[in-house]
């Protein structure tokens, strides 16, 4: 049975929707006043000789004006819808995490829908500390189904993530090479590999020394209850660490293999710290630090 097709405003909701809902509601009460104040403005005066050279601005202005008096109430509604969809989405995502770590076995994640598990996974990063944008998959971006944003000194890193939900199936090579490879076109700063199953030798053997996590369904749980609690056992910590270490790494502008952090030795900035391939002298891109 085919998708029924969004309506204009139900696609407005969702775009608005994907921000915090105090947000949306803080957007709704500037609307209305910007709007509402724009609406009561009083028509220009013009002068009758010269109306008919200025008609141009007093057309443009009448439609202004009424454009406003109906968007001063359909914007700012359309913007608490999104809020209250905001909310249930959050109240829906926190109820996830918490049934999924109530359960003592994979039976509360395997029955959940593949939907259900982005947002799940979406719920986990974000409470671990990332802005996270929720792309739905399937689209030109390589099937991305998450982006990370954290931020860091001079800006913001960027992650993607790919949800599995596959119970039966091991995830193969293909699925973490096509990651790597939207890491490479986006330059994100490293990538996820999220599944409630396994992964195969071959797909562990790509992601080995690239700046690619693979998260199976035992780490799934680790990823869950660090997320929840915010502090995971000291075993857990050890490996949260060394892979927090692995993502420091960037993608090659040029070539796209990982980069390592340097210090330049001469030249006007010397002593300052930056990002140079891996492969150096084979290939010499930078990017600053």
């Amino acid at each position: 049975m085919a998708r029924k097709k969004k309506s204009d405003a139900e696609t407005v909701i969702d775009l608005f929707a994907l921000m915090p809902w105090w947000a949306c509601v803080a957007l709704a009460a500037v609307a209305y006043v910007a709007l509402h104040a724009l609406a009561s403005k009083a028509p220009a005066t013009v002068d009758p000789a010269q109306a008919l050279n200025q008609m141009d601005k007093l057309l443009v202005g009448a439609v202004l004006r009424g454009l406003a008096t109906f968007g001063q109430y359909v914007v700012p509604v359309l913007l608490l819808a999104a809020a209250v969809v905001s909310a249930v989405r959050r109240y829906r995502r926190g109820k996830l995490l918490e049934e999924a770590l109530r359960s003592q076995d994979a039976a509360a994640v395997d029955g959940m829908t593949w939907h259900e598990f982005e947002l799940l996974i979406g719920e986990a990063f974000r409470r671990k500390g990332y802005a996270v944008v929720e792309t739905g998959g399937g689209g030109p971006d390589g099937g991305i189904d998450l982006v990370l944003r954290k931020p860091v000194t001079n800006g913001n890193e960027t992650y993607v993530v790919q949800c599995k939900h596959w119970k039966a199936q091991k995830v193969g090579v293909d699925v973490v090479r096509e990651l790597y490879g939207v890491m490479a076109a986006r330059g994100a700063a490293g990538g996820f590999v999220v599944t409630s199953g396994r992964f195969t030798t071959e797909a562990m053997a790509f992601a080995q020394g690239r700046n690619v996590r693979l998260v199976d369904g035992a780490r799934l749980k680790e990823l869950l209850e660090v997320a929840r609690t915010g502090g995971p056992g000291k075993a857990a910590t050890v490996r949260d660490e060394r892979a927090n270490a692995e993502m420091t790494m960037v993608v090659c502008p040029l070539c796209s293999s990982a980069m390592v952090r340097r210090v330049a030795k001469r030249g006007p900035n010397a002593g300052d710290q930056f990002y140079g391939c891996s492969t150096y002298p084979v290939c010499r891109g930078t990017r600053a630090a």
